[in-house]
């Protein structure tokens, strides 16, 4: 007799990670829920093609609103909710602090109460993050102790504390917090540092822009790919205890290593002082791109996930930048022959 599949509710959906995520889950046999703000073809660019899916039903719905949540677990049922969405530019989380403080703390509140109302049983991940860690020294793994110096860290550190190690703990709940390091892929949004570089260089490649500006280029960053996290995540709830991971690559590399991997796929020359070859200045470096929020050094330390979980990234640094580049070189192309 063959057994109904489990029902997954994902919050974030339209996201970077939300759209790998229910890609792995279908292809996995899950009937997948996703919570949107809007069901405009813009803002589901990510999972167009995914939404055609018959095992994929999307719920408009806002997570700052407690009705929304309720009605969207009433319809999903879920086995296991994967909380991914989230106000996720630390950045801008000092201008948006409020928002930042509701979307990523008091949100995942209502959610995991309703979740756990409806089905004591469920199943949750929270998308913790490395931010939450801040300057502390690296490399940073599960008992690093917890620094923010962001909205954005702060907000992540109260959900983690308060819901997935306090209701773990009193409502002997099966919720976990995956600690992510950085996390990219072509379907990063352009106000990441990521996907400017490359998409910013792709343009100067085709001759579509002139130069473009970075803040502190030596900062250095744990960078994986998006749907080798996810993976992670899902592995998490497949076990029989709840345990909390740190999820990145082991390998930190920095703004300027990024730069040059780029330039160097894409076969640009980047000067550092003065001009290129071909008497271009193609980058500057501005002042008013530094932040004090991400100038420090981040690096994981995977040993309890690769232990545990038997999971590590497929995908190297290099690898991770040319998929990146062949996507916006593939979409830029077709911009310039419109």
């Amino acid at each position: 007799m063959l057994s109904h599949p489990k029902k997954v509710l994902i919050t974030g959906i339209a996201g970077q990670d939300g759209s790998y995520l229910a890609e792995l889950l279908v292809k996995k046999n899950y009937k997948v829920f996703g919570l949107v703000r809007s069901l405009k073809k813009d803002f589901l660019q990510n999972i167009l093609d995914l939404s055609k899916n018959k095992k994929i039903t999307l719920i408009k719905g806002d997570l700052r609103n407690q009705k929304s949540i309720k009605k969207a677990i009433r319809i999903a049922k879920p086995d296991e909710i994967y909380n991914l969405a989230a106000q996720s530019d630390e950045v801008q989380s000092f201008k948006l602090s409020k928002e930042t403080f509701d979307v990523n703390y008091r949100s995942f509140g209502y959610l995991v109460d309703a979740a756990m109302k409806f089905n004591p049983e469920v199943k949750i991940f929270q998308a913790g993050s490395s931010k939450m860690f801040g300057p502390t020294k690296p490399p940073q793994n599960e008992e690093t102790p917890f620094h923010p110096i962001s909205p954005y860290g702060k907000a992540k550190l109260k959900a983690h504390n308060e819901y997935v190690l306090g209701y773990r703990k009193k409502y002997n709940l099966f919720i976990c917090s995956g600690i992510l390091f950085s996390h990219e892929s072509p379907r990063r949004s352009e106000n990441f540092i990521t996907r400017k570089i490359i998409r910013s260089m792709v343009k100067i490649k085709l001759g579509l822009l002139d130069s473009f500006e970075l803040g502190n280029v030596d900062i250095e960053r744990d960078w994986g790919f998006a749907p080798d996290y996810v993976e992670a995540m899902w592995k998490m709830l497949q076990q029989k205890i709840p345990r909390d991971f740190v999820i990145a690559t082991g390998s930190s590399y920095s703004i300027r290593d990024f730069v040059n991997e780029t330039a160097k796929f894409l076969e640009l020359n980047i000067a550092w002082h003065g001009k290129d070859k071909n008497n271009r200045v193609i980058l500057q470096i501005s002042k008013k791109y530094y932040s004090p929020a991400s100038a420090y050094y981040a690096l994981g330390n995977i040993t309890k996930i690769k232990t545990i979980l038997g999971w590590k990234p497929k995908h190297t640094f290099k690898r991770l930048i040319q998929i990146m580049a062949e996507v916006d070189l593939k979409i830029e192309r077709k911009n310039v022959f419109k």
